[in-house]
């Protein structure tokens, strides 16, 4: 079956762009593969790319510093490849923004199937729950700048995100005074992969609120709606 799908490979490794180049284009994706950060780079500046599948280890600037520059100006899919099994790896590909994670060796099948759920996945989400395009964004005195992923407070403060806070911030700020579940939010954080267990969303709205300074007993910012799901409570500009 032919798909409109583009798949950007990137592997320094010839022989596995070679074998997922064959297999995919077999599936129906038209694929182009490239062996670093350069060539995904002139790739992507063409257009007309669905996913990328980014192996972390790459000669030059490695797949965890492309992917955090991927998503510091792009809400591309990503599935990182890497030949390490350490868990520390995956978290750290999923907090750099990878929306999936695979460890080599795999079998191609297993491929994909997560890119096809990946991009299920993220044709799901209706227009409305989109991110807005902003460089910078403000709400209740707050500044965040989206670029750097830079959170100032209303005193001028920086105040440090982890991946994984950062990317809940940007979905509350972008479906401000939107009640959302815990399904959805999971959804638009891109994926259980991120929050494997329904309540780890509550850790990291709880994380979040300290952040904030929000109070956790009565927060003025991201409220609970009690059997619903939580709100951001806040007026938020987007700027260029």
């Amino acid at each position: 079956m032919i798909t409109n799908e583009h798949i950007l490979i990137v592997d320094d490794d010839r022989d596995i762009r070679a074998l997922l180049g064959d297999y995919l284009q077999k599936n129906g994706f038209e694929v182009t593969t490239v062996a670093d950060g350069e060539g995904m780079q002139k790739a992507l500046d063409k257009g007309g790319i669905s996913l990328i599948v980014l192996d972390l280890m790459l000669p030059g600037e490695d797949g965890l510093i492309l992917c955090r520059n991927i998503r510091a100006t792009s809400d591309m899919p990503v599935l990182m490849l890497t030949a390490k099994g350490d868990d520390m790896d995956r978290i750290l590909g999923l907090e750099m923004g990878a929306d999936d994670y695979l460890a080599k060796p795999f079998n191609p099948r297993e491929l994909l199937a997560r890119i096809k759920s990946i991009l299920r996945r993220a044709k799901s989400l209706p227009e409305s729950l989109k991110p807005e395009e902003a460089d910078i964004v403000r709400f209740s005195g707050w500044r965040l700048d989206t670029l750097s992923r830079q959170l100032t407070s209303p005193e001028g403060v920086a105040v440090p995100l982890s991946g994984s806070e950062y990317r809940l911030l940007r979905v509350f700020v972008d479906h401000a005074n939107r009640i959302l579940n815990r399904d959805l939010l999971m959804d638009l954080c891109r994926g259980r992969e991120m929050f494997p267990f329904d309540r780890s969303i509550d850790v990291q709205v709880s994380r979040l609120r300290q952040r904030l300074g929000d109070d956790a007993k009565e927060p003025l910012l991201i409220k609970t709606i009690r059997g619903e799901g939580y709100m951001l409570a806040a007026k938020v500009e987007f700027e260029k």
